[in-house]
């Protein structure tokens, strides 16, 4: 099992970022995909969550407006597209895949840095 992120990078104020998240060695399609980030001395906190189906997402009140988040079970990814970056999205994101269905297995992905600075 594999989940592969990429799209991370330094970017200014106010600018956009495109996160993706690759996986592999499981059913995408019968996983809810999930956006978390951890900054400095914080908790890992959940950004954005999609359905297996990607009928239905939800997100942090902190990037409402800003985040959207999507998939593609063709292709086995998971996105994150984010503008209006703001210096407190500073964060390592992480890409985290959970079983709609009894076994409820879960994986975390390796993280990719997003930096937000002037």
């Amino acid at each position: 099992v594999q989940l592969v992120e990429s799209g991370g990078g330094l970017v200014q104020p106010g600018g956009s970022l495109r996160l993706s998240c690759a996986a592999s060695g499981f059913t995408f399609s019968s996983y809810k995909m999930s956006w978390y980030r951890q900054a400095p001395g914080k908790e890992r906190e959940l950004v954005a969550g999609i359905a297996s189906t990607g009928g239905s997402t939800d997100y942090a009140d902190s990037v409402k407006g800003r985040f959207t988040i999507s998939r593609d079970n063709a292709k086995n990814t998971v996105y994150l597209q984010m503008n209006n970056l703001q210096p407190e999205d500073t964060a390592v994101y992480y890409c985290y895949a959970l079983r709609s269905l009894v076994p409820y297995l879960r994986y975390w992905g390796q993280g990719t840095q997003v930096t937000v600075s002037s």
